[in-house]
């Protein structure tokens, strides 16, 4: 069991459900925000979880703070704006699968340097975060509070950078952020649309080969969506195929639910012991989370036990 600490966002995500008799769409509110995701997959899996976030004070607030209290995370770090309403994200599919998203942004990018509590840190080992807390001056500069506090206490720091396009003003700042994020890092996870938007590369072999040279990252997880994930750990170099016969409903998650798992089996493994037998287990183990969480709505409602990722998990062996 480890204790692991998140700063991000936290929101509600409507996905749509249906449609009405007269054809409107109905759209279902499921909370949700990578790091609460990622954090409530490591409490499923009896880690000790705390969340750094901000929510308006309103009724979604409230339902969000329910449901992380329910998925076991720690609040003492949740804080409640009177001024700002709690960010909603509306989820839509395409014919193909694929994800878009429209944001209704507020309280969650207004978390701010005053609202990070040092004692918050103490007794912790990881500190996680992402991009989408750094998309103004205003977060940014609390997430960067946040990472200075987590190095002075000598915490391990995991980073999954989160592409939205859409939520910052140019790309170029996005790329910025990801640089802040794989400066300090020991763990990252990044998918592969993601990598090669960062080195302008589309070749995946060349575009690690090109980053790794960059950037020296102890552990790094690419996810590669239906062709499963990677892992890369000094000379190491070792991939897992995903499970395609489990149907695929939402993707939404599924990638903070691989984070969640993932970095569980290595911290119950411990970052100098693996070797390319455990980081193979590793791997089959995160994709079997994030398969079960895509089979579903919901992410946080919805996330699997130890008992069935290790049943399917099985099935791969």
């Amino acid at each position: 069991m480890s204790n692991i600490i998140a700063l991000g966002e936290l929101l509600i995500d409507f996905i749509q459900v249906g449609e009405s008799e007269i054809g409107n769409p109905i759209y279902e509110a499921n909370p949700g925000g990578a790091p609460c995701n990622f954090l409530a997959m490591a409490s499923k899996l009896s880690n000790n979880s705390t969340f750094i976030g901000k929510v308006g004070n309103d009724n979604f607030g409230k339902q969000l703070e329910n449901a992380i209290v329910e998925a076991k995370i720690n609040t003492a770090g949740l804080v409640e704006s009177d001024k700002f309403s709690t960010t909603l994200a509306f989820v839509h599919h395409d014919s193909t699968g694929d994800r878009s998203f429209t944001f209704n942004r507020s309280a969650d990018a207004q978390i701010s340097v005053d609202d990070i509590k040092e004692n918050l840190f103490n007794n912790q080992d990881v500190f996680h975060f992402g991009t989408l807390s750094m998309t103004n001056e205003v977060c940014k500069a609390a997430t960067l509070k946040a990472v200075e506090i987590a190095k002075s206490k000598n915490l391990l720091i995991s980073f999954d950078p989160n592409l939205r396009a859409n939520l910052w003003d140019n790309l170029d700042d996005a790329k910025l952020a990801f640089i802040e994020g794989f400066k300090v890092c020991n763990i990252l996870k990044i998918a592969d649309n993601e990598l090669s938007w960062f080195t302008g590369i589309d070749d995946l072999d060349l575009a690690i080969e090109s980053f790794r040279k960059e950037y020296d990252i102890d552990l790094i997880f690419l996810t590669l969506g239906r062709d499963g994930s990677k892992a890369y750990y000094k000379d190491i170099c070792v991939t897992a195929s995903t499970f395609l016969d489990i149907p695929c409903v939402d993707t939404t998650g599924a990638g903070d639910s691989f984070m969640g798992s993932s970095l569980s089996k290595v911290l119950e493994i411990g970052l100098d012991n693996l070797n390319e037998n455990n980081l193979k287990d590793t791997l089959l183990f995160a994709n079997a989370a994030a398969s079960l969480v895509a089979n579903k709505r919901g992410v946080i409602k919805i996330l699997p036990t130890l008992e069935q990722i290790e049943k399917l998990k099985e099935t791969q062996i």
